[in-house]
């Protein structure tokens, strides 16, 4: 049975706990002490259609989501039963990565808000339940697969039954990388900080914040609120935004903080336990052409070192500056090519396994830096095989295995829990 519900995005899930919370309308199954209205299967159908371009009036897709609802509550009813739980906090924690995650989709929390009528408190209240759901069946999954263990004959099986069907391996580069982003002028930095202050000094004096975030903040997702961040909790915001956030008190205004992303102006608004209410004015410190150049030139010198026989995984653990790479030598690990930017495949084409690339520049979010690349090996397109590609087919036989555990499973608590369809 194809596995619908496991692909339904948070938005849905938001709006469909809303929706089965208000509905009354027929029953269309009952499992345990809980039941599926009519509404929860026409929501969850309309949601899976709509997400894998398919009819929603299809009989045989609705058969397919009724099932998988019928097993989601089989398993949350066994849960109960075996005292599986998870915390408030791994429940709050996933809810704030989900609201996070939506409020950068749409721009903001207030645009999050607009979209969905309701307040972002509202909508965690509504979404919580669902939430705990979906990681008590996480953790019951994952908890069977903890126990399952495969062999290479199990391997081996699994690929002569299925190499005739496995996909091709698109051509891959294996690469490390040494990254460092444009320092800006000295002078430019105090320029801007200066700006900054003066802004707090008009601010003190009587000016509207929420004017001069319009006017002057660089952030498009809030200047336009009056520098207006929302609700955040702990752990949303970069180091060193978050320290000043919540050093300040209700209000308050901090002096100009550095992050990344240039120099911000924080005002507290308010602060509830390990969440806060901030606006902020951002103010970019601007690169030039010098500050490219001069970066270009260091990743040339240390390309020239690494020709010259150094280990590019030493300097790369010195001088790179990807936090994600730098201890791990630089690492990247194998890349498929049509994984690979078009504009940064240009530069690897010409390259061969053992080469060092020229700098390249590289976008970072909303910014960017150069870097130089190491090729380490190359990969020819290829039909998934034992020799090349063990470890993935040890990863698809271990998924499958998991997957065969898991049906067998469901079809055991069909026999001992309680379930009846009513249409």
């Amino acid at each position: 049975m194809k596995k619908w519900l496991t692909v339904i995005a948070a938005v849905v899930t938001v709006r469909y706990a809303a929706v089965s919370q208000t509905a009354l309308d027929r029953i269309v199954a009952v499992v345990d002490k809980e039941i599926i209205t009519q509404s929860d299967l026409d929501y969850a159908v309309l949601s899976v259609a709509t997400q894998n371009k398919l009819d929603p009036k299809s009989p045989d897709l609705r058969s397919q989501v009724l099932d998988e609802l019928i097993d989601e509550k089989l398993v949350l009813a066994q849960a109960e039963l075996d005292s599986v739980t998870v915390t408030d906090d791994e429940v709050t924690d996933q809810l704030d990565r989900q609201i996070k995650l939506l409020s950068q989709q749409y721009g903001s929390e207030q645009k999050l808000e607009e979209v969905y009528k309701m307040p972002v408190s509202k909508m965690k209240r509504e979404f919580r339940e669902e939430i705990r759901k979906r990681l008590l069946i996480q953790k019951i999954r994952q908890q069977r697969q903890a126990n399952i263990n495969i062999s290479r004959l199990d391997v081996e099986q699994f690929y002569e039954a299925n190499k005739d069907s496995l996909p091709i391996i698109p051509k891959e580069y294996e690469l490390s990388h040494i990254y460092m982003q444009p320092k800006p002028d000295t002078a430019v930095v105090q320029r801007v900080y200066s700006e900054a202050l003066a802004i707090i000094d008009s601010i003190k004096a009587g000016g509207d914040f929420a004017d001069f975030a319009r006017r002057y903040s660089a952030d498009p997702g809030s200047a336009a609120q009056g520098g207006d961040l929302g609700w955040w909790r702990r752990g949303s915001f970069v180091p060193e935004f978050e320290a000043a956030a919540f050093a300040l008190k209700d209000s308050e205004i901090s002096e100009p903080v550095r992050t990344k992303f240039g120099y911000h102006i924080i005002q507290l608004l308010e602060r509830r336990g390990e969440s806060v209410h901030t606006r902020h004015i951002l103010l970019k410190i601007e690169q030039s052409n010098a500050d490219d150049d001069s970066t270009i030139a260091e990743l040339k010198r240390l390309r020239n070192r690494a020709l010259a026989g150094e280990n590019f995984g030493v300097l790369a653990r010195k001088y790179s500056e990807d936090q994600d790479t730098k201890d791990i030598g630089g690492d990247l690990g194998k890349v498929p090519v049509d994984q690979i930017d078009p504009s940064f495949l240009e530069v690897l084409k010409p390259l061969t396994a053992g080469d060092i690339s020229e700098p390249a520049k590289v976008p970072v979010g909303n910014s960017y830096g150069y870097h130089i690349v190491w090729v380490r090996s190359i990969t020819p397109e290829h039909k998934m095989n034992l020799d090349e590609d063990y470890r993935r087919l040890q990863q698809l036989t271990l998924q499958f295995k998991a997957n065969e555990d898991y049906e067998k499973w469901l079809k055991g608590l069909r026999k001992t829990i309680y379930w009846q369809k009513k249409i």
